[in-house]
């Protein structure tokens, strides 16, 4: 039983924690004994030498973290150039010596002390999209690539209770890879929906979503899969996605075990329907954490198809990093289990600065007002708690 003013308490003591969505409601981990922050000079090893620590069976016999866009791309071989933005740590883990189970309805009052800044600055204005995405197109059609996701940015100099905005951020639009860190100089927040890697022995499922529909008070799941199966769009960016997740499982599964548990369903959430499917796998012999790592990430569903060309379009065109957006929070345990969403939907305050990325996709039948606007539904949410 925890005390009624655990979280708030928590909050102020200034000691670093993670809260993470669970099956029954969150897993708080804290009492970190470890920090590694990663570079590109110790990912390998990190994630090599996570799987060797002897495990006693306890909950916490885990490395909890992220990782980076950059420091993924360059896992796989692929260069991104030198950008602006946040000089942000390209991933860092922990090692918990402390997990409480808390439930779904959190319970913490904001004190009130922060006051936030509701103005948000967006790095590329509708005319400047429109030429990225003309761009694109071109490569569309020229077989460069079939789908690509364009990145737009919303930022704030701000001080946050990045407490209060999850706890609230939950309450309103829960999802299923919902998570948030907090430590003395940054914080992330996130209502991820999207699950990239859940290994449990040898089995692994990965849930790609591809299709976003604005909710309306006329529409309901009902109608939302019958646009989604009506609409040429959605369908094409969906199986192209759902087709390069069953590749990337196939690079590290047994020959004829990947299979489409479910097929192109709808989830809600507070503004928005998604169009989501789930692939299985059962792992060859002595794959390792390394080889699933980069097998599987970064995550096609929020890059485009095919993967590598299109990551190489994407770090040619960007001018400012992606910091943790479309990197990967979880964790790994000792005995080689994982769990890894895709980091979207999120918030990143480092040193009081704040940024939301969001990015939607692109594929022949687009329209470049369509996705721009859909990238500002999907931030919407989440500029709403600045107010």
């Amino acid at each position: 039983m925890i005390k009624k003013n655990y979280l708030e308490d928590l909050n102020y003591s200034k000691k670093p924690f993670i809260i993470y969505k669970s099956n029954k409601g969150f897993d708080l981990y804290t009492d970190f004994s470890k920090k590694i922050i990663l570079t590109n000079n110790n990912v390998e090893k990190f994630i090599n030498e996570s799987t060797k620590l002897k495990s006693k069976k306890k909950e916490t016999d885990l490395f909890i973290g992220f990782f980076g866009y950059k420091i993924l791309n360059n896992l796989i071989g692929v260069k991104v150039k030198k950008q602006k933005g946040l000089k942000f740590p390209e991933g860092i883990f922990y090692k918990p010596e402390s997990k409480v189970k808390l439930p779904n309805k959190l319970n913490y009052k904001n004190l009130g002390i922060v006051k936030s800044n509701k103005l948000f600055k967006i790095n590329i204005n509708k005319v400047s999209y429109k030429v990225i995405f003309d761009k694109f197109k071109k490569k569309i059609k020229s077989g460069e690539t079939y789908q690509i996701k364009i990145c737009t940015k919303y930022s704030n100099k701000t001080q946050i209770d990045a407490l209060d905005f999850f706890c609230r951020l939950v309450k309103t639009n829960m999802a299923p890879e919902a998570f948030m860190i907090k430590d003395k100089d940054y914080s992330i927040i996130s209502c991820s929906p999207e699950n990239l890697i859940n290994k449990k022995s040898d089995l692994i499922t990965t849930k790609p979503i591809a299709g976003t529909l604005k909710k309306t008070k006329k529409l309901n799941k009902i109608k939302a899969l019958a646009f989604f199966k009506k609409n040429i769009k959605e369908s094409k960016e969906h199986n192209m996605i759902v087709d390069m997740e069953r590749s990337d499982l196939s690079k590290i599964c047994k020959a004829g075990s990947v299979k489409i548990l479910k097929k192109k369903v709808v989830e809600e959430y507070k503004d928005l329907y998604h169009y989501v499917s789930l692939i299985e796998g059962r792992l060859k012999k002595n794959i390792s954490s390394l080889d699933i790592i980069k097998a599987m990430m970064p995550g096609g569903s929020v890059i485009g198809c095919p993967k590598i060309s299109t990551l190489n379009l994407l770090n040619i065109q960007e001018k400012e990093n992606r910091n943790v957006y479309t990197g990967s929070f979880g964790y790994i345990k000792f005995n080689g289990d994982m769990r890894f969403n895709i980091i979207i939907r999120s918030i990143l305050n480092y040193k009081n600065n704040s940024e939301i990325s969001v990015a939607s996709g692109v594929v022949i039948d687009s329209n470049a007002k369509h996705e721009f606007n859909e990238n500002y539904i999907k931030a919407k949410a989440l500029m709403d708690l600045y107010k």
